[in-house]
């Protein structure tokens, strides 16, 4: 599971890069689909009733708009919801919320699914979760949905202006999270396994330049999110940060190492760069997606008066859940 948390991420720089296109051609607001894993699920896996990749339950969403649990796998935003607000628009929805008749089909859409991962055997033991494929077949089922709604001509905009400018994100560090730091003899980064997100991420970038020499007008970026993350655990009191070794909820011996509601939960949420075992803050999220946003903008994938862009929000001190 730990290879599958940093997949998310990457997921959703895809979908932000393909909004890019369409925002800078229409100068509209962007339609945002998202990919990925439980980094960016915001409650498709509540749908599926054999699934046991769950966080409908407290702490989850504590520090959501309403202070409830809607799936999203940490204590409020994801990564994807910050960036869908730096474009001006609201947190997509998730895929099986909706019919597809609805009009919402037109505004973006999330996929991402907690458990899932670029292999569909990845998450076998979840029981019940969107794989890859699933995520891209349900993105065809949107694709037809829209072609009903405005027309094949008109649903097809999406590759002509932006489908060919995506934007992908590498893996983060792994080895630091807080479920693979102890397991080491020390609680420190387990070298072996940052070694290989890296041998991965050089395999990724190698992958995007070929595509992009091969498929016409593509643009196919790959960020490094590595460096991101590892700046967080590594410097955390440069971002307003104490803690990047060990989880708020103190469940990184955990079976699940996820914040059940008897999980012992941090004073100051803010305070911390990881949520449970695997996922990061609503705070680091803020982080995170600023830098990547950053990023995009200094690549020239995205031009700020094209967007309706806001700073990243402040991070909010928490008080303890009472």
């Amino acid at each position: 599971s730990s290879t599958a948390a940093a997949i998310a991420v990457l997921a959703l720089a895809a979908v932000a890069g393909v909004a890019l296109g369409t925002t800078a051609a229409t100068k509209k607001a962007p339609v945002i689909y998202i990919f990925g894993d439980s980094m960016s699920d915001v409650g498709n896996n509540n749908y599926l009733l054999l699934s046991i990749a769950k966080c409908n339950y407290p702490w989850y969403g504590i520090d959501y708009e309403g202070g409830y649990p809607t799936g999203r796998f940490t204590n409020g935003r994801t990564i994807g919801d910050i960036m869908a607000a730096k474009f001006g628009v609201p947190p997509p929805p998730p895929f099986l919320s909706l019919y597809m008749t609805d009009d919402e089909v037109l505004s973006g859409v999330n996929f991402a699914s907690g458990g899932a991962g670029l292999l569909n055997e990845t998450g076998i033991y979840f029981v019940e979760y969107l794989s890859f494929d699933n995520q891209i077949s349900y993105f065809e089922q949107i694709k037809n949905a829209m072609i009903g709604k405005i027309g094949k001509k008109a649903a097809e905009r999406l590759y002509h202006l932006g489908a060919r400018n995506v934007w992908f994100t590498g893996l983060a560090p792994l080895g630091c999270i807080p479920s693979q730091r102890v397991l080491s003899d020390n609680g420190e980064c387990l070298e072996d396994v940052n070694a290989y997100a890296l041998q991965f991420n050089a395999a990724a970038k190698d992958l995007l330049d070929r595509l992009n020499a091969k498929l016409p007008g593509a643009r196919m970026s790959l960020a490094d999110c590595y460096s991101v993350v590892m700046e967080l655990i590594e410097h955390p009191k440069k971002y307003g940060f104490t803690t990047s070794h060990t989880s708020c909820c103190d469940v990184d011996t955990s079976v699940g190492g996820l914040c059940l509601p008897t999980a012992d939960v941090c004073d100051d949420r803010s305070q911390f760069v990881f949520w449970d075992a695997y996922h990061t803050s609503d705070a680091a999220n803020q982080v995170i997606a600023g830098r990547l946003y950053a990023d995009m903008v200094s690549a020239g994938d995205v031009q700020q008066g094209n967007t309706t862009v806001s700073d990243a929000p402040r991070v909010v001190r928490s008080p303890r859940p009472v």
